[in-house]
C-alpha cells in the first residue's frame, strides 16, 4: 500500500506532462507485446514449414513443395514458394534469385513494422520530461516573487524536486524503449538472415547454372 501511495504521489507532483508521458508508455508497452508475439510466432511457424520443405525440395518434390508453400502465409512460405513457382522452366540461378530477391523486400517490411516506433517514443518520453521539468520550474520561480524570504529556499527546493518528477519519468520511459527496440531489432534481423540463408540453401538444391 505504501508503494502505491508512493508512486502515485509521486505521479501527482510530476505535473500535466506526466499524462502524455503516460500515454507514450502505453502505446510502446502495447506495440512491445504485439511485435514479441508475432516475431516468436513468425519465427515458430519458419521454422516448422522449413523443416517440411527442405526434404520436399532436396527429394526433387518441387510440386508439392510449391503447394505446401502457397498455401502457408508464413514469411518463409511466401519468399520460397515464389521461388519454386520461378524455377519452372527453362529458367537460370540468377533469374530464381532475383524473384526470390522481391519477395525477400516485400516481406522485410512486415517483419519490421512498428519496431522504429519504440526509438522515437524513447525520443518523446525524454523531451517531455525536460519540457515538464522546464514548465515546472519556470512556474516555480515565478511563484517566488510574493514569498517571504525566509520561505524562498523551502519553496524553491519544492519546487525543483516536484519539476525533476517528470523528468525522472520521462527516463524511466525512455531506457527501457531503447533497450527493448534494440532487442526486437536484432530479432528481426535474425529472421531476416534465417529467410536468406533458407534462399540460399534452397538455390543450391536446384542445382541451377547461372
Amino acid at each position: 500500500m505504501d508503494l502505491f501511495a508512493t508512486v502515485t504521489r509521486f505521479f501527482q507532483n510530476g505535473g500535466v506532462f506526466m499524462y502524455p508521458i503516460l500515454a507514450v508508455l502505453v502505446l510502446g508497452l502495447a506495440i512491445t507485446i504485439e511485435r514479441f508475439i508475432y516475431l516468436r510466432r513468425a519465427y515458430s511457424e519458419n521454422r516448422t514449414l522449413w523443416s517440411k520443405l527442405l526434404p520436399m525440395v532436396n527429394s526433387g518434390r518441387y510440386e508439392d513443395a510449391e503447394k505446401l508453400a502457397s498455401s502457408s502465409t508464413t514469411a518463409i512460405g511466401r519468399v520460397l514458394g515464389y521461388g519454386i513457382a520461378r524455377s519452372r522452366g527453362q529458367v537460370t540461378r540468377e533469374d530464381v534469385e532475383r524473384a526470390m530477391e522481391e519477395s525477400l523486400m516485400e516481406v522485410t517490411p512486415q517483419l519490421e513494422r512498428r519496431t522504429h516506433y519504440l526509438a522515437t517514443f524513447a525520443n518523446v518520453a525524454t523531451l517531455l520530461g525536460l519540457l515538464g521539468t522546464i514548465i515546472g520550474l519556470i512556474h516555480g520561480f515565478s511563484s517566488l516573487s510574493g514569498v517571504n524570504p525566509a520561505e524562498k529556499q523551502d519553496q524553491l527546493s519544492e519546487a525543483v524536486s516536484i519539476a525533476m518528477n517528470c523528468t525522472a519519468f520521462g527516463l524511466m520511459t525512455a531506457v527501457p524503449f531503447m533497450l527493448i527496440h534494440a532487442w526486437l531489432t536484432s530479432m528481426t534481423d535474425e529472421l531476416v538472415d534465417n529467410l536468406e540463408m533458407a534462399s540460399i540453401k534452397f538455390l543450391n538444391s536446384l542445382g541451377l547454372k547461372n
